[in-house]
């Protein structure tokens, strides 16, 4: 493992991430949305000649399956994209039991907004089944997974073949805490302790990984004034993503957020767009899955060593300002 990351490590340049580049990235996004993850998906729909997205897989998390999935379905009609695929996933985590999170995303999972019943169903393939398939039918190399709830299928995926993580070119994740310790237990991020397992499977698989974690998202804060900024746009989707903010503006579990409330899972959309916006260190991280007290947590050991060598790369600035412009203006240009 550790062989495989620092020669691909090495090899990344600034222009490889496609920093202000205009490369398209295949990606396939998991996802459990969710307010975050649906901002995440509209923004990531919005920009076709950035990002190819081969398929969106659905994860149980923030939401129930069916939720999660129907919210998928919701933000690919939004933004006008039959022509992307969408795979309902796992519906429970791989041992533990199951965790949603209605309390900060509303029992649909899309705040306190009621959308109408999309019309294109999802596609019948299992997620995992999807990610496979889609791995081996593009070039080595050549395709980033973008996960953004509970890593349940991908660490499906990676069981069914075990030769997942070498084909991919890299995982971006949102997932995790250092300093800014956990946000569902004191020291456990949600999406790893949803399915803590699955997340150390990840962690473990060889496969290149840039990880956004809480150290990171928690400097990116929705305020009013950014809200306003989105609904300032005048156009369908942006107003949607606009309402879904002001919800956790609302929400009475933020209210003791100084400065705004985070918004996490677009970060991961921001790096594949701008990593320089971002600010990484090479980090060893395993996860927690045995302590009742503890699980979930996320060990970020940034002194590496040859004993200890990195398996990701662990972002530690993000620069908010740019990034909800960026966003906001890409979110724009949807209906």
């Amino acid at each position: 493992m550790s062989g495989r990351w620092i020669c691909r490590c090495d090899s990344i340049s600034p222009a490889d991430n496609v920093s202000g580049s205009a490369s398209r990235q295949a990606v396939i996004i998991d996802c459990d949305p969710g307010i975050d993850d649906s901002i995440a998906l509209l923004w990531a729909l919005s920009v076709p000649e950035r990002l190819d997205v081969l398929a969106i897989t659905t994860v149980a998390g923030n939401a129930s399956l069916e939720c999660t999935t129907r919210n998928a379905r919701i933000i690919r009609e939004l933004a006008d994209r039959p022509d992307v695929p969408i795979h309902a996933g796992c519906r429970r985590p791989l041992k533990r039991s199951q965790v949603t999170a209605g309390h900060f995303h509303g029992a649909s999972g899309l705040g306190s907004i009621i959308m109408p019943e999309p019309v294109l169903p999802a596609e019948t393939a299992h997620a995992a089944e999807a990610i496979v398939s889609h791995l081996h039918a593009a070039s080595p190399d050549s395709v980033t997974l973008v996960l953004m709830g509970p890593m349940t299928n991908v660490a499906h995926a990676m069981t069914l073949d075990p030769e997942l993580a070498t084909r991919a070119r890299r995982i971006v994740l949102m997932g995790g805490a250092r300093r800014e310790g956990g946000n569902i237990t004191a020291s456990a991020e949600y999406n790893i302790f949803a399915d803590p397992h699955a997340a150390q499977q990840v962690f473990a698989s060889g496969c290149p990984i840039t990880v956004l974690g809480l150290d990171a998202t928690h400097q990116v804060r929705v305020t009013p004034e950014r809200v306003a900024g989105m609904r300032g746009c005048n156009r369908r989707a942006a107003t949607f993503a606009a309402e879904l903010l002001d919800f956790t503006l609302q929400l009475a579990a933020n209210d003791h957020r100084d400065g705004g409330v985070p918004l996490h899972d677009p970060c991961t959309i921001a790096w594949l767009l701008e990593p320089t916006l971002f600010v990484t260190q090479p980090a060893s991280i395993e996860v927690e899955t045995e302590s009742p007290l503890t699980l979930g947590h996320t060990a970020v050991e940034l002194r590496v060593t040859t004993e200890r060598p990195a398996n990701a790369a662990w972002t530690v600035r993000a620069a908010a300002a740019a990034i909800f412009r960026l966003m906001t203006d890409n979110i724009a240009r949807l209906p």
